[in-house]
């Protein structure tokens, strides 16, 4: 199957005591799916994956695949700086029914390019599933150059790259491209790219299936949905992407430490953000 070309890296849910607020999750995925969403990218950045236990990540990925619309895919996100770990992480995804595996460079150990081959290739071989790399260096240090990109694709299901790094976005051989950042949607489409693993998805998610549905209008859809892209850069995400959820009546709770809720600045941003485009 294809993973389409919105796929929305989706929040995860807490209610008040700080568990992970299940039914929450399963409501927030039934209402990104009908606002555009191809697919959903679980337990990845946005959905808080780093203070996740391994019970609580595994579960996420099992209610996605169970609650998924037919057609729909559910790309796991099971990466980790711990080689051994992130092969155990996707091959019980993998048996939970994950459609890909979204696996992000190995942070703060800060690997050469051997040991990065090494990993993936490791990582390549724990599924029978497509794997997407996911270079993001403003998180994790290191940064995948594009030769290097060339070269992983070599290794078999080696199949994308969700792209993060702005200065790096280029047609590579072997992989197909998605757009790391919202702001890189457009671009990605344009140069041919498979889509974008989007946060904005969560709230604008029908003006960027049109970004893919109606390429003439493309640019001007794009330069609409601007100031939300960057009030959802206000702070660090997903701090702003749930104050949006929330003002917008989405029960989505707030976050575990060490990252916080929106101040009043923040929300303020998000708010004027979403005001602009007609949604308060």
């Amino acid at each position: 199957m294809t993973l389409g070309a919105v796929l929305t890296a989706i929040v995860t849910p807490f209610a008040p005591d700080g568990a992970v607020d299940e039914k929450a999750f399963v409501d927030l995925m039934g209402h990104v799916y009908a606002n555009g969403s191809d697919g959903l990218v679980v337990c990845g950045t946005t959905g808080e994956a780093s203070t996740l236990s391994t019970e609580e990540h595994l579960r996420l990925v099992e209610l996605a695949v169970e609650h998924r619309p037919a057609g729909a895919s559910v790309v796991a996100s099971t990466g980790s700086n711990d080689t051994r770990h992130a092969c155990e992480m996707t091959e019980r995804a993998t048996e939970l029914g994950a459609d890909a595996i979204l696996s992000v460079t190995p942070y703060y150990n800060k690997p050469n390019r051997r040991g990065m081959l090494a990993h993936y290739g490791e990582v390549a071989r724990a599924t029978d599933k497509p794997v997407v790399l996911y270079n993001i260096p403003s998180r994790c240090v290191v940064d995948i150059p594009n030769d290097l990109l060339a070269e992983l694709a070599q290794i078999e299901r080696i199949d994308y790259v969700k792209q993060a790094n702005n200065a790096n976005l280029a047609p590579v051989d072997g992989l197909g491209i998605y757009a790391g950042n919202d702001d890189l949607f457009g671009s990605v489409l344009e140069m041919g790219g498979c889509g974008g693993i989007l946060v904005a998805s969560h709230v604008v998610g029908t003006e960027m299936r049109r970004m893919v549905d109606e390429p003439d209008q493309r640019a001007e859809i794009e330069a609409s949905l601007k100031p939300v892209f960057d009030a959802l850069g206000v702070t660090t995400n997903p701090i702003p992407i749930k104050a949006a959820l929330d003002l917008l009546g989405h029960p989505v709770g707030g976050l575990r430490l060490p990252l916080v809720e929106a101040d009043e600045h923040e929300r303020d941003v998000v708010r004027a953000a979403l005001a602009g485009v007609g949604l308060l």
